[in-house]
């Protein structure tokens, strides 16, 4: 089962990898490109929010520093690689800032926090940078889309293996005993705020690049938007949708979220945020693990099937 699942991984990503190499088709590289970077931001936030517990409504500031600092970086002449991992770099930097007075709060109030904090961060940018960025007439003209493709996915497969990683490793252990039970895990040594600032450090970091990509991408470029807190909202949405503290729900949630939403926006217009909204709301309620439950429910439904047709054709002694 273990060479299986690595094998589907393999093949999944060599597909992906291919696909710009087998369709000319702009509109559908742009779509990969975006569930790619949905992919990348709910796995980013899934670190902190579904393994540690700490529900974020802040992660557009990290995300809009990752891709200010880039963007201002790369347009002035800085190479790319340097710029994204500068643009993560402050995104992490302000994580550390804001990370112990934030964890102070609980519950709701830490949400509430984390959420004014982002909004300080967005009204700001937006009056010292109220003007429209677009590319050098040199960058515009040699624009490509197939290495910011392959960024993206980089960055989205970066950011799932890390997941992985930090998960069955000792301190994702000690992550996920914060989460379930803080005054517990202190009693049995392991620290609460340190384990919760790793997890922050590391969601800051992705959701940064992820940022940074973002610039790299756009050629017209408004510095205020990626502060807006519907990245960060949107985030929590398509982790819940998918299924929290998991490796595989942010990845579902992202191309659930994506599909859904530029099928409604295509076909429904402006009333498509309604339909969405009360989806997600629907899905909270019946479906706390999201669809990584949905599936897990399915399969044991149809495992029973199978046990009792087996009981119903096996012959009984004396039969």
């Amino acid at each position: 089962m273990r060479i299986l699942k690595i094998s589907s991984i393999v093949l999944v990503i060599v597909l992906l990898a291919s696909l710009p190499f087998v369709t000319d088709r702009d509109n559908l590289i742009n779509l990969v490109i975006l569930i790619f970077l949905y992919i990348t931001l709910a796995s980013s936030w899934n670190i902190l929010g579904g393994y540690t517990g700490q529900i974020s409504l802040g992660h557009a500031a990290f995300f809009g520093l990752g891709s200010l600092v880039t963007r201002l970086l790369w347009t002035g002449g800085s190479p790319l690689f340097w710029s994204l991992l500068a643009g993560s770099s402050v995104a992490v930097l302000f994580a550390l800032l804001i990370g112990i007075p934030a964890f102070r709060l609980k519950g709701v109030y830490f949400s509430i926090g984390t959420l004014a904090l982002a909004q300080i961060l967005n009204i700001t940018v937006g009056n010292v940078f109220p003007v429209i960025s677009s590319l050098p007439v040199d960058m515009l003209a040699t624009y490509q889309l197939l290495p910011r493709y392959f960024l993206f996915l980089a960055i989205a497969i970066i950011t799932i293996a890390s997941s992985y990683l930090l998960v069955n490793s000792r301190l994702g252990l000690g992550i996920m005993a914060v989460r379930e039970e803080e005054d517990a895990a202190e009693s049995l040594g392991v620290s609460a705020i340190r384990h919760k600032l790793l997890a922050l450090t590391l969601s800051a970091f992705f959701t940064g690049l992820a940022g940074g990509a973002f610039a790299y991408y756009h050629v017209s470029y408004y510095y205020q938007f990626p502060f807006t807190p519907v990245w960060s909202f949107d985030a929590l949405t398509m982790v819940f949708i998918g299924g929290v503290g998991t490796i595989i729900g942010p990845i579902i949630g992202a191309v659930f979220f994506v599909l859904l939403r530029e099928y409604l926006a295509l076909n429904l217009g402006e009333y498509h945020l309604i339909v969405f909204g009360v989806l997600f709301i629907l899905v909270v309620l019946f479906l706390p693990g999201g669809l990584v439950e949905a599936w897990g429910k399915i399969r044991k439904f149809f495992g029973k099937q199978r046990s009792l047709k087996k009981t119903e054709q096996t012959p009984q002694p004396g039969g």
